[in-house]
């Protein structure tokens, strides 16, 4: 161990420092005033944040819910603070998450000051305070003071590195996967010789020897990982207790930042430095821990009094952002977790319109309908309502590919919008990629999606060898297709390249070959609803083709094999965009569409509608949200609770509170009764959080029969119980009312037959038996071949096999008139 210098410079630098002749004289005019320090900042407080800011002794947890003022509160504390000398600047130590929240509590502190503060380099993200801290005491940990942060791309690439020298196929396991685990690994503050050997054993059984390689080409590069930024600091703190206690008599006041979001690592780390003193303030919401997937542990928030005996908890519940409606949605599904501290959020607005609730046919209509309620509420067509700017309203979707159906309606009818925390859908990588693959099939001569795919997936096809194809094209005068035909005929083409290309020539050939016309019902007709697809057995449709593109090229199977965490999220980006192709007759008209609509788009300022995840938008507000996609399986999400269980399904319904708190005015929530799942049709069961909604605070908008009614959940069961606290106003008329089905029924009485009002009957599942015959509006007619509590599997004459729940069919002979 090196000496630690008591009188080296950085110590010297610590120490209280003498105040500027511009602080001694606005300090001056202010005790002549008034006698004593100004604290008028403490008089905008409401009782329970002025509680929060003058406990300045001790640990205080300040539980702060959304729209609660917490910002405010803590920047009062750290004015406080310094206003009546129970500290100086260099005292104190503040932490958050982002730069932008850091620089923002900065400014704010200053204009509470009345003056710029000369100097608070303790306030700032984990990563930026200790990586002041590593280079000061970097040789404690085999480093040097300069040393560098690698970005993800260089972790990746040092990873392969050590993958390819261990002899592991990195194809099957790949660096990213690999990347991920040893960023779990130091979230959780665990060095090599501290993985468990379970854990270490993953990875093809090497995952803890190359997390031990990695560290130790880390340290011979002089190098670190952001990962390292905390682990090091925490390995230093925990080995070197006599620094630990110098750095615990200098930063004498502790504050924490959403705290719940913190990580073991990050927990650990405070913990070490506040034990000396406690005076330790965190500021948080058990409530909105929704971080659990990238390393945020919410129990950190939850055990604070343990871990801090004789703890404060100062509970912040006045909101100022949400009516009163909106409030009481939110606090009503929240309280369904059963580990959380407990607060309920109050209103200073007024109850204001009630939240909405709102079902669909399928996620089409539901796009459809919000982009028709967006239209109102910006022209003002909306009774007693005001009028919406663009940049008023947001929508919130649970998984990104929720998108796709909301961008193509908004392109179609001009309506403006961005996406917030990641390109549009047509504009990413994994939809190129894929549009690419459908633009040579369909017109060979696009050289420009030649180039895009020929090594996407890799094929062995290196600059050189493009290079030579491009040159033959050029030589012959004919497109980059043809041109590798003839490289690789002529062998112009080498090893893997050669066969690699060979190969996308011949598939390309094949698929081009392949008659992608489909006759669909009722396609020229946009407000049809109803399809009676007809083809010839040996032909096969374009959206069979899409997926057999993707399939046969290895598309799919590059980013099945990918253990990125964006992985899946680009597999479900790519079912979406076959699920598009359904509104089209072929593949050439689908590529028309979208280039058609992305050249409509100017891309200029002004108003828009922002869409992105419930993720991206905590921290943030909007007078206006819809909040789609409430249903079983997508939200919650099923692969979270599959993972996780009760854990996983209580962070899905704080979720639900975080997307509900983001209304100031009006908040919308839909479903749809029928989406394409891995390109089968399936009906929907609504979301359970919707039961958990109170009723008296809700609008019921839902057409008859859509909705499935409560269900009561314990983890893991997942059985319906039929009965519903909501009873709609359009199921009452025992109709069905939705724009969808208005279209339907227009479309219906035009050809002449009369339609008859369907009521589905939710309790229906007793009422079948092996070998009925039984209708749906979507598949037609079929018959009952498995019976399981309330699902039914059915082989549908024309459809297929399908398992839906028994209320979405009825008896074949009762389906009457019903149209299909």
């Amino acid at each position: 161990m090196s000496s630690f210098d008591e009188d080296d410079a950085f110590e010297a630098a610590m120490q209280p420092q003498r105040p500027s002749l511009s602080q001694l004289a606005m300090q001056g005019a202010r005790e002549a005033a008034f006698g004593v320090p100004d604290t008028s900042y403490l008089d905008a407080l409401n009782p329970a944040q002025r509680e929060a800011v003058e406990t300045l002794d001790g640990p205080v947890l300040m539980l702060a819910g959304a729209g609660t003022g917490k910002t405010k509160a803590l920047t009062a504390r750290i004015a406080h603070l310094l206003n009546t000398g129970r500290a100086q600047p260099r005292e104190i130590l503040a932490v958050t998450f982002t730069n932008k929240a850091a620089r923002e509590m900065k400014s704010r502190v200053a204009g509470l000051m009345g003056m710029e503060l000369e100097g608070m380099p303790w306030l700032g993200t984990f990563h930026s305070v200790c990586v002041k801290l590593l280079r000061r005491h970097a040789e404690l940990v085999g480093l040097k003071s300069n040393f560098t942060i690698l970005d993800t791309d260089d972790t990746i690439r040092l990873l392969k590195q050590l993958i390819s020298a261990a002899g592991i196929d990195e194809k099957r396991w790949p660096a990213r996967q690999l990347a991920g685990m040893i960023d779990s690994w130091k979230n959780r503050a665990l060095t090599p010789s501290a993985v468990s050997g379970g854990e270490g054993s993953e990875f093809n059984g090497m995952g803890v020897k190359l997390y031990a390689q990695y560290q130790e080409r880390l340290t011979t590069l002089n190098a670190v990982d952001f990962g390292d930024l905390l682990l090091h600091m925490v390995v230093v703190f925990q080995k070197h207790p006599d620094l630990l206690a110098q750095y615990q008599r200098w930063f004498k006041y502790i504050l924490v930042d959403e705290y719940q979001d913190t990580n073991v690592a990050q927990y650990l780390w405070l913990r070490l430095l506040a034990r000396g003193h406690n005076n330790i303030c965190c500021v948080g919401d058990d409530d909105q821990s929704i971080y659990g997937w990238r390393g945020a542990e919410v129990g950190n928030i939850l055990r604070f009094e343990k871990d801090f005996p004789g703890a404060k908890v100062v509970r912040l519940e006045q909101n100022y952002r949400s009516t009163a409606h909106i409030l009481a949605s939110a606090n009503s599904v929240i309280s369904g977790n059963k580990e959380r501290l407990g607060k309920e959020l109050r209103a200073v607005k007024d109850e204001g319109e009630k939240l909405r609730l709102i079902g669909h046919w399928d996620g089409e209509e539901e796009a459809r309908w919000v982009g028709e309620e967006i239209e109102a509420l910006h022209g003002g067509t909306r009774s007693r309502l005001r009028k919406y700017s663009l940049d008023d309203i947001a929508i919130l979707v649970r998984a990104s590919h929720q998108m796709r159906a909301f961008e193509d309606r908004f392109l179609s009818i001009g309506l403006p919008y961005r996406v917030i925390g990641g390109p549009r859908f047509y504009e990413r990588m994994e939809i190129r990629d894929a549009m690419a693959y459908f633009r040579i099939v369909t017109q060979p001569e696009d050289d420009l999606a030649f180039e895009r795919i020929i090594n996407t997936p890799k094929r062995g096809v290196g600059d050189k060898a493009l290079q030579d194809i491009q040159i033959t094209a050029r030589s012959n005068g004919v497109s980059l297709l043809e041109g590798a035909k003839i490289a690789v005929d002529e062998g112009l083409l080498k090893g893997k390249a050669k066969s690699g290309v060979a190969q996308l020539v011949a598939d390309i050939e094949r698929w081009s070959s392949l008659n992608v016309q489909q006759i669909r019902y009722g396609v020229e007709d946009e407000d049809a609803l109803v399809e009676d697809v007809a083809y010839d057995p040996a032909e096969i449709g374009h959206i069979e083709l899409a997926e057999r593109i993707l399939d046969e090229s290895g598309y799919t199977a590059m980013w099945q094999n990918d253990k990125s965490p964006e992985a899946p999220g680009r597999l479900e980006n790519l079912k979406e965009l076959v699920k598009a192709l359904e509104q089209f007759e072929n593949l050439a008209g689908f590529l028309e569409h979208v280039a058609l609509i992305m050249d409509n788009d100017s891309g200029e300022d002004g108003e828009k509608v922002t869409i992105m995840t419930l993720h991206g938008a905590k921290g943030l507000e909007f007078p206006v949200v819809f909040l789609p996609g409430w249903e079983e399986g997508l939200f919650p999400s099923q692969r979270s609770m599959d993972e996780n269980g009760t854990k996983g399904l209580e962070e899905e319904r704080r979720l639900a509170y975080v997307g509900i708190t983001r209304a100031e005015e009006l908040c919308t929530i839909s479903f749809a009764a029928n989406r394409r799942v891995y390109g089968q049709w399936q009906s929907q069961l609504a979301s359970r959080f919707i039961d958990e909604l109170p009723v008296d605070h809700v609008d019921v908008e839902t057409p008859s029969g859509l909705y499935g009614g409560q269900r009561s959940y314990e983890a893991p069961t997942y059985e319906a119980n039929p009965s519903s606290r909501f009873e709609s106003r359009a199921a009452k008329a025992d109709v069905y009312n939705s724009p969808g089905w208005k279209r339907m029924q227009s479309r219906t009485q035009r050809a002449g037959t009369p339609r008859t009002p369907v009521t589905i009957d939710m309790k229906a599942s007793a009422s079948f038996t092996l070998g009925d015959r039984v209708f749906h509006k979507k598949f037609g007619y079929g018959e009952v071949m498995e019976i399981e509590g309330d699902k039914l599997t059915i082989e549908f004459d024309h459809a297929g096999t399908k398992k839906l729940v028994a209320g979405f069919v009825m008896p074949a002979d009762q389906a009457g008139d019903v149209p299909f």
